[in-house]
């Protein structure tokens, strides 16, 4: 049971939630490697409410980003069950309940921006006219109108990372699960991604449910309704810190004080379980 580390509430592993978006329930995972079965996952619990978003954050290698291949249905847990709207993944993926990205962008080296948009909606089969005005309106909440018919290879890395999150977005999925989109770029490119998500975001309605792994904790901070601590592996949940900061959240929160007492309360958890 996480520990929580509120200075007003007690929250702990699954507190009622209006609408469950993600349920995570006693997941266990271990790989077979030269020097013997090495155990990523211990018995880990995780819900996530539609509309809110979570941040996992933990040590290097503690099993975060196994954790989120396992509920995008990507890896098969050992034990454990997992749902997304109450829809195992593999069926919820079928569904289009939920888009997905990577730290790196993972484009299509062959297709424009525009195309690579357009990926998930053409294998959804969406009609022509409807797509294109679908893929338009993407590049121009991403900022990318002007870029629409560049390559991969023509694009910079924070351009190719909003592709990357329009692609993820195409279909309005309820849930979007972010592996550490961010984390390849520099400093100042990864916070203005980061600003950029959170209007984003804002933007849609309903917002979805969002799930994202990242070792920067001030990216949680901003970022989350509440963060998640992972232990070291086997990855336990160990604390959980809800973020009381009020939305529209905006990137000007890093120069708070309630900012960086929250940012370095995680830091405390983590360094004290290291």
């Amino acid at each position: 049971m996480a520990i929580s580390i509120d200075e007003t509430s007690a929250v702990q592993s699954h507190t009622p939630l209006t609408q469950c978006a993600i349920d995570a329930r006693s997941v266990t995972k271990s790989y077979q490697t030269r020097a013997g079965e090495v155990q990523a996952l211990a018995g880990i619990d995780l819900t996530v409410a539609a509309g809110e978003v979570v941040a996992l954050v933990g040590p290097s290698g503690c099993g975060k980003s196994t954790l989120l291949r396992i509920i995008a249905g990507l890896e098969q847990p050992d034990t454990g069950q997992i749902t997304l709207f109450g829809l195992p993944p593999a069926q919820a993926r079928r569904e289009h309940r939920f888009g997905i990205a990577f730290q790196a962008a993972a484009l299509l080296e062959w297709r424009d921006a525009a195309a690579n948009i357009a990926l998930p909606l053409e294998l959804a089969g969406w009609p022509t006219t409807a797509r294109a005005a679908r893929v338009a309106e993407l590049l121009a909440r991403v900022g990318l109108s002007d870029a629409a018919h560049r390559l991969p290879r023509q694009l910079s890395g924070g351009m190719q990372q909003r592709v990357a999150l329009a692609r993820a977005l195409a279909l309005a999925p309820p849930v979007l699960l972010l592996d550490e989109p961010f984390s390849a770029l520099d400093e100042l490119t990864r916070e203005q991604l980061q600003g950029e998500l959170l209007d984003l975001l804002a933007a849609i309605t309903p917002s979805p449910a969002v799930l994202l792994v990242t070792h920067n904790l001030a990216e949680a901070v901003l970022l989350a309704d509440r963060v998640v601590v992972l232990s070291r592996r086997p990855a336990q949940v160990l604390a959980e810190l809800p973020i009381d900061l009020p939305r529209p959240r905006r990137a000007e929160w890093r120069d708070d004080e309630r900012f960086h007492r929250l940012v370095a309360r995680l830091r405390s958890v983590l360094r004290n379980n290291s």
